[in-house]
Order: structure tokens, then sequence, then C-alpha cells
């Protein structure tokens, strides 16, 4: 009744999958494949659905033995595990229901489990989601917080003042992303999606037409000297007819397609500009507590030339989301992001709330603010780019989770129609440019770039867009100098001197990182690469006072003393949230962000 099939590359998948997965709970587990049996074994009838359908065909990547790299077949690649992967996925097997067709799907996912590496505010706006789930109230999804209240303040040192809420969350849900995503995971795989966690996508694939033929996952095994340890395993080829990139902001095989294909010059041709977005989520007093209350705050503790600011949601069970969002075009290279964070918290209007409360969880996530004027084409030949790989999020909203949901299920449409009645993949740029998504991204283009001139000019910039105008302007207004490039030497300003944290409201990057749940193999390679390692000494520290020690939320980058008392950098890549910062603040762009081994990174399981 069952067949011992331990020599496949499937079988090698699921193993490594079910060993670093973290949540033996998960609906889609390992175990909720492999039975309750021993993992050596897998029941007949999945098999035969296996032979039969999801994957087509097993090869060798390589004729030499020793280095070849086993291949599974699929008719859908997809790498990245959130709402614009997982949605592409599911809405690609509807249509399979819907048309009588069989296609066969996998998302492989770099965190150890679905939602490890997923952090978002979040107010969830659900319009992708009905239309996805028409049902989703009734199939138990974590959505049941709706939006109470709605408040937006402009802070000053001591006092807070209140301002018309331009957000309109009436209808919307505090919810957590990584949970949504989690269900979603469920939901993917009883469509007969296959989904991999904890394996990192490190290569493109191409053919001999310089097309996307799948990717490639990491070697797992390798020693921090290259050698290779007794667990020693060569990464897998996942081939699929159509690629779809969902890696999240920044994705690093995503960038590498922008600019291998001049994406972005063919898209809308503006450069991306990004935020910091830092994150803790607390457990609060119950009499402090309102379920689905929603303030944003605007002004201190920055300066009035740098763009951010902080929201506060209240979510169920005592719990609060308390984030802090800071624009990577930041002038001033003494700037920390963690520690203005911890500033904000301490503000008379912030701290009573948080006071006698304990944080449950930290992190941090970069997020795209480029919007309309910074999408790519997201076309290449042999896939696309969807979610926040290109950019969808709608910045006054502060929401891209609905946009990335849609832009996965409009894919998924031209995909399928791609597929099955031989139609061109490029039709996806046309559906993008006649949907909903478009039409958000285009009435909200003017928003972040008018606070280029400064807080106040911002302001009323951004006041009459939405108020008179309602992103009816004639004028598109194009963003300032990459965020790299933003960056000031450090002679024209002072150090700042930030508070020491107190252990009550604020924290030092230690403890924080602890509640992260970060975890990588300390015996592995960097993933965190300097192109020139000269930089760091000769550039970033004398002209900007080594940036990359304050601008990182969890302490990767440190000067330290050698033993002639010369400061050299020290890359603590095991700290690494994999918020991309690094990649995108480096004044000279000399740090290539690369993926760990599979499973790696922090573990989310409420943010």
């Amino acid at each position: 009744m069952y067949r011992f099939i331990k020599s496949s590359t499937k079988f090698k998948l699921l193993c490594r999958s079910k060993t670093l997965y973290r949540s033996a709970q998960s609906p889609y587990s390992p175990n909720s494949i492999l039975g309750k049996e021993d993992s050596s074994f897998i029941h007949k009838s999945k098999l035969e659905s296996w032979n039969q359908s999801s994957v087509r065909s097993y090869s060798r990547s390589s004729s030499s033995e020793s280095d070849s790299r086993e291949a599974i077949n699929y008719d859908v690649v997809i790498v990245g595990g959130g709402p614009a992967g997982l949605s592409a996925a599911i809405k690609l097997k509807q249509l399979c229901q819907q048309k009588d067709a069989d296609l066969s799907v996998c998302v492989v996912e770099k965190g150890a489990e679905l939602g490890a590496h997923i952090l978002s505010g979040n107010v969830f706006e659900p319009r992708a989601l009905d239309e996805l789930f028409p049902h989703w109230k009734q199939e138990e999804a974590p959505i049941d917080v709706p939006v109470t209240s709605d408040d937006f303040w402009l802070l000053s040192k001591n006092r807070a003042f209140s301002l018309p809420s331009p957000f309109h969350n009436k209808g919307n849900y505090v919810i957590s992303l990584s949970q949504l995503v989690r269900w979603l995971g469920q939901k993917a795989e009883e469509l007969g999606v296959e989904i991999y966690p904890g394996f990192a996508a490190s290569e493109i694939l191409f053919n001999e037409h310089n097309e996307v033929t799948g990717i490639a996952t990491n070697d797992m095994g390798v020693a921090k000297d290259g050698s290779r340890k007794e667990n020693y395993q060569r990464g897998v080829a996942l081939k699929g007819r159509v690629t779809l990139l969902a890696e999240g902001c920044r994705g690093s095989l995503s960038e590498k397609v922008i600019k291998k294909y001049n994406l972005r010059e063919k898209g809308q041709g503006q450069h991306q500009t990004y935020a910091l977005g830092i994150k803790e989520v607390w457990e609060i007093d119950v009499e402090k507590h309102q379920p689905g209350s929603v303030l944003h705050t605007l002004g201190w503790p920055l300066d009035q030339k740098t763009y951010g600011g902080s929201f506060l949601y209240h979510m169920k069970d005592r719990q609060v989301a308390v984030g802090f969002v800071v624009a990577l075009n930041y002038h001033n290279p003494f700037l920390n992001p963690y520690e203005e964070y911890q500033r904000f918290k301490r503000h008379p209007a912030i701290r009573p709330l948080l006071e006698g409360g304990i944080v449950l969880q930290y992190g941090a996530r970069c997020l795209n603010e480029g919007g309309y004027q910074s999408i790519p084409y997201p076309v290449f030949p042999g896939g696309a780019i969807i979610g926040c790989s290109a950019g969808f999020l709608n910045v006054p909203k502060i929401k891209g989770t609905h946009t990335a949901m849609k832009s996965g299920m409009l894919v998924a449409e031209s995909v399928f129609s791609t597929l099955q009645e031989g139609l061109k993949i490029e039709k996806f740029w046309d559906n993008l440019r006649s949907s909903w998504i478009w039409e958000e991204l285009y009435t909200a283009r003017n928003y972040r770039p008018a606070f280029e001139y400064g807080l106040y000019p911002g302001l009323a910039i951004s006041a009459v867009e939405h108020y008179i105008l309602k992103g009816r302007s004639p004028v598109t207004l194009k963003h300032g100098k990459p965020d790299h490039e933003a960056t000031s030497e450090a002679q024209v300003f002072s150090p700042i001197e930030y508070p020491k944290p107190d252990g009550a409201v604020t924290f030092d990057v230690p403890t924080s990182l602890y509640r992260s749940n970060t975890n990588h193999d300390h015996d592995q390679p960097s993933h965190l690469l300097l192109k020139d390692p000269t930089v760091p000494e000769n550039v970033n520290l004398p002209k900007y006072a080594g940036p990359e020690a304050r601008y990182c939320p969890a302490r990767v980058y440190e000067y330290i003393p050698d033993e002639t008392g010369d400061l050299k950098l020290q890359i603590n890549a095991q700290n690494c949230l994999h918020c991309k910062a690094c990649s995108i603040k480096d004044p000279r762009q000399n740090i290539e962000w690369t993926v760990p081994e599979g499973g790696g990174g922090p573990g989310y399981t409420i943010m």
C-alpha cells in the first residue's frame, strides 16, 4: 500500500522541509503530505497524484555526476510564499477547476514556514480577498477585528495635534499578515499547490535563448570556509514553463531580472524609493485596549526633511501593533531608524499606552514607496514579477497587501491563457493597467514625492491632491535622488545623542533581536557580500561615519578595532532580519544581499 521513494528529489525536498519547518501544527506542513507514518514512506495515492499531474519529470541539470543538480519540472514555479505568490497559485488552481484543466504549481519559500518572513502593519483592505474567496468569512480566515476608529496625529516633542484622517479605513480590518498568509497557504494546498518552505531560491535559470526557465535553490550544508559539511546537499532546480517572482520588497532575484532585461526603463521609468519599517507587537493592559482602533502619526521625532511616521493598530487579544517607518532617502548619516523608533515610544501621548505591557515580537522590513512612477515592466521572457517585488504599495493608504494579491490574481489569468490557449503572457501588462490597481496607484502618485519639499509643504501638496484634485492633477511629480545617493557626508552634520533604553518601553538591539526569533546557522558563508571589501574603511567610515552601523535594525554591521586600533567592518550575518535596508542605503551600493540557507532568518508568527 506504500511505496518507498527515498531517493527521489521530491522526497528530499519534503524531508529537508520537514527538518527546517518550525510549526508542526501548520496545515501545510510536510506532515500534512507525509502523513503520520514513518517519513520514509509516502501514501500511494499522493504519489500517484504527483506522477500523474504535479511532477512532469525529473532530470539532472549537469553532465558532471559530482556537481549534478536534480531538477523537478512544473508548469508554474512561484518564488515567494507571501500574499502575491499564494494568490497567484490559488487563482491558477481555481481556473484549472473552472476550465477542467491540469497545471502543476509549486511555491518555494525561504522562510522556515509560511509567514515566518512576513511583516506588515497591517490594516487590511479585503477587496482582493473578496474576489479570490467571496466566502472568506465563512471559511475562518483570520480576519475578525474591524476598524472602529481612525485617527491621524501630527506630533511635536511633547504634544499631539489631531488632523483629518485621509486613510478611510471604514470596512477594513486590523490583522496579522503572517497569520493570513498561513491561511492562504492552507487554501492553496487544498487546491493542489505544492508548497516548499525552508528553501531559498538563489539562482535564476536560463536557456540558450536567454529565457528564464526556473530557479535553483542554494546548496545546504556548506561551511563558512566554503567546504562541504557532513550534511551537505546540492541545491535543486525547480523548472517551470512560467516562473513568477513574488519575493517581496527588493527581492534579490527580482532585482537581477529587472536589471538584466531593463524592465524599469520599459515600465514607468523612475527608480524605486524605499522606507524601513520597524515593528513590535505588544500585549497591553485590558483597560487600555480598544480592538480596531487605528492611529497614524507624522512629525516628531523625525526632522522636517525626513519623511516617515508611526502606526498603532489595536488587534485582538489585548495585542497592539506598534510600528515606525523611516524613508530611506534621509540625508543625515547619523540618523538611526531603530533609535528614532525608541524615541517615538517615549512621547507623552504614546508611552502611557505601552507602560505595564510586554513586547511579544519584534521585526523590521523595507517597503516600496515609489508607487506609480516606479513600476517596472513586469513581464520578462519566461515569467513575470508580481506583488511588492514590482512595487504596488499605495503610499497614502499605507497598504500593499490587497494590490499584491490582485497582481497575483491578474498574472494567474494571463499565465493560464498562455499555457492553455497559447496567448502571450505580456497580456498581464495590459490587464494590470486596466485594473483597479492602476487606478489606485495613479491617483496616489503625487503623495510621496510631495514630501521631497519637506514635511509641511508635503502635507499641503498632498492635502490638495487628496481633497481637491482627487488624483487628477495634470502634473506627475518625480522622486528625488535614489536613496543611497541622498545620504550626505558626515561633516555637515553632528552626531545624534540617543537616550539609553529604559528596559520598560525602550530596548537595546540585542533584546529586540531575541524577540524576532531570528536564527541562522553560524557555520555557513555570509549571505551579505561586499563587492569591494575596501569600501567600508576607505569610503563609508571617513566620509559617512560608518552608516551601516546605524541604518541596520539588527546590528549586523559593526566597526570593531583591530589589533592596531584601526576600525574594521564586522558583518554579523547571523543577526540578519532580511529587511534589505543595507542593499538599499549603502552609499556606494557595495553590499549585495543574497539568500542564506533556507529556513534561516526571522520566525514571525503574529507580525
